[in-house]
């Protein structure tokens, strides 16, 4: 038989139970230091070497390798080899604590102090296990969601490729369409979704400056540029022959029925029809070429609150909870006026749609609101602390084109944006010649540039429109603020009365 234990000369001089636990412990935060000590030099150097390694790798990432940390962290195959690499260290770790007492115990042992050893190898295994356990499923679990939410590949054959250096080289801006979409079970599974909220999110990809852009729910005659193969079926826009005001030619169901009204080989290979025509539309509509769409599940928005822990905003006037106006069915109740109303997840929802009794542009400003607070409060601390959460909500709930190369770029560009006063336009009928029946698209498209133009300026120290003072007054002067391009002004605390 083979006796494991080192040299005579050696081994360390025989020390009690008090030693052994010291070196333990000091080997657990320094693998291999315990081993030296025990004699066992071969191991204890390979484990030295091995810490050295991963120490000094990890301070260079995070001094030098910035970029290349944020690519493997929304890189898939980086994520899953991660997850198992951090599992398989997790495993040698507590060997190389369990083998160091074994190595340092005392000869002979009492029974107490084999009941201490185990205990306390056992507290130290879990001391350095642990952290690598939940690191690794977080590393799987970001590998989940980014498989399943994004796609591999540019949707749009002819879009820029993506240089690792320079991310936004031929994007002086970043279009994205954020999709509302309303899964209510109660109703018939053959309407698919209505577009409940359609916002666009202009972002200068250089000063991360957002402008959002709200569509009314109900606007009809939304256009398809000529080069699209849907201006052939729809030449005068998404709408009857005559002017009329017909809901299944709104905006909100372009999800739905573009793609039911058209051949099956207009939208041949393309994975979400409904969001591809509105991407086509909103662009046109606004005159700004449309790069991706984010669709959000109203009931996976919930569940993202309450992952970051609730929300806070200021409500200034009643909002409904349920009630519906067409049927006169009231609201169970309204989320009560004050400044500072932190909500659930449910909450929440009901202040981004609540509309019983009131105007869809009521609702539109609160939107707006509602993504104003979540770029505030959804901060990078709290996304980490909620990490399993926040994924969980969003897996299921989300769907998009955004390519996964460019996951990396748009997580510094979100950087930017919270260092930057986010704006907004919003149009709505009867305000600057707006008529949801028949609108004057070429005058919102100018109205849009305008609106960028002096996003633009603001951020550049020019004069803002946000300068209008805070008013506390009737229903109708609260709400002329929501009408604010600068959200810090349009969502404070000015209540109506």
């Amino acid at each position: 038989m083979v006796d494991d234990d080192p040299t005579p000369a050696d081994r360390p001089p025989a020390t009690g139970f008090g030693h052994a636990a010291a070196w333990t412990t000091l080997g657990t935060v320094v693998p291999g230091v315990g081993l030296w000590r025990a004699g066992r030099r071969i191991p204890g150097s390979i484990a030295l070497a091995v810490f050295a390694l991963l120490v000094a790798g990890g301070v260079t990432l995070a001094t030098f390798g910035r970029h290349l940390l944020i690519g493997a962290a929304t890189d898939p195959s980086v994520l899953t080899a991660a997850a198992i690499g951090l599992v398989v260290l997790a495993l040698l770790w507590a060997a190389v604590v369990a083998a160091t007492y074994l190595a340092l115990r005392p000869r002979p042992s009492s029974v107490v102090q084999r009941v201490a050893g185990a205990a306390l190898v056992g507290v130290l295994s879990f001391a350095v296990a642990a952290p690598l356990a939940v690191g690794a499923g977080m590393a799987w679990s970001t590998a989940e969601f980014v498989r399943t939410v994004f796609t591999e590949e540019e949707p749009d054959p002819a879009a820029p490729t993506v240089d690792a250096a320079n991310p936004w080289a031929g994007r002086d801006r970043l279009n994205l369409l954020v999709i509302g979409g309303d899964y209510d079970s109660s109703r018939d599974a053959r309407l698919s979704i209505r577009a409940d909220s359609t916002i666009v999110a202009s972002i200068d990809t250089r000063t991360g400056v957002t402008t959002l852009i709200s569509l009314p729910r109900n606007t009809m005659r939304m256009p398809f540029p000529k080069a699209s193969p849907l201006h052939r079926y729809y030449p005068h826009g998404f709408g009857p022959d005559t002017v009329v005001d017909d809901h299944e030619f709104y905006l909100d169901a372009m999800y739905r029925n573009v793609p039911a009204t058209v051949p099956a080989k207009v939208f041949a290979g393309v994975k979400n029809p409904g969001a591809e025509a509105m991407k086509a539309s909103v662009g046109e509509a606004l005159g700004l070429p449309i790069d991706y769409y984010v669709q959000i599940d109203m009931n996976g928005f919930k569940q993202f609150v309450n992952a970051i822990g609730g929300l806070t905003v200021n409500i200034n006037y009643p909002v409904p909870v349920g009630g519906d106006t067409d049927r006169k069915i009231p609201p169970k109740r309204y989320l009560p006026v004050g400044a500072d109303q932190h909500l659930g997840g449910g909450d929440a929802l009901w202040y981004a749609r609540g509309r019983y009794g009131l105007k869809d542009y009521d609702r539109m400003a609160r939107q707006r609101c509602v993504i104003h607070a979540v770029a505030q409060q959804a901060t990078p601390a709290n996304l980490v602390l909620n990490f399993q959460q926040v994924l969980a909500s969003g897996k299921d709930s989300i769907r998009t084109d955004v390519p996964r190369t460019l996951i990396a770029p748009m997580a510094e560009l979100a950087g930017r944006i919270q260092g930057t006063k986010l704006r907004s336009l919003a149009f709505e009928h009867g305000v600057d010649g707006w008529s949801f029946l028949n609108p004057d698209f070429a005058k919102a498209r100018k109205r849009v540039q305008q609106t960028l133009r002096a996003a633009g300026k603001a951020n550049d120290g020019g004069a803002t429109a946000s300068a209008a003072p805070i008013r506390a007054g009737s229903e109708a002067a609260a709400r002329e603020l929501g009408k604010n391009p600068d959200l810090d002004v349009a969502c404070a605390y000015h209540p109506a009365k």
